[in-house]
């Protein structure tokens, strides 16, 4: 399975516009060669850099149609389900480290799943992640670079 941008380049920076400091809108990922057997996707968008001492969730969405190739900028696929961040809001919020910090890594993680999630809208990751763990059939990477200037 891959997961790529239309935004970015894998290990690039992402552009300003999906940020805080720009429209704070989800970028476009493409996906491709999914499972055949996959019955939804799960996408986790998270900071391993945050300061707080743990990674910052950015954006949780599931029931992801398995047929979906591409999430077009700032969409949500007619079925999806999205959950709570870690800025306290449904849907995506934009990276956005502190102001001269070294660059954080975003992780885009893509997961093909062997059904369709039972989870209530809003569900934060940790409930996300215990929904999907033992329903993975494939995951993959995609990772983008941020800083915000001083």
């Amino acid at each position: 399975m891959i997961l790529r941008s239309y935004s970015f380049r894998d290990g690039g920076n992402i552009p300003r516009t999906f940020t805080c400091e720009g429209a704070n809108t989800s970028p476009s990922l493409v996906i491709e060669d999914v499972p055949r057997d996959a019955k939804s996707l799960a996408l986790i968008i998270d900071d391993p850099d945050a300061t707080m001492a743990r990674t910052f969730t950015h954006w949780l969405i599931w029931n992801i149609p398995p047929e979906t190739t591409e999430l077009r900028e700032g969409e949500v696929p007619r079925g999806a389900v999205q959950g709570r961040n870690d800025f306290g809001d449904e849907g995506y919020g934009g990276p956005c480290p502190p102001r001269g910090s070294k660059p954080h890594r975003y992780m885009f993680k893509l997961y093909a799943l062997d059904k369709i999630l039972d989870l209530r809208r809003g569900a934060e990751k940790d409930r996300l992640e215990k929904a999907i763990e033992d329903h993975i059939l494939e995951r993959t990477t995609l990772m983008g670079l941020y800083a915000r200037a001083i």
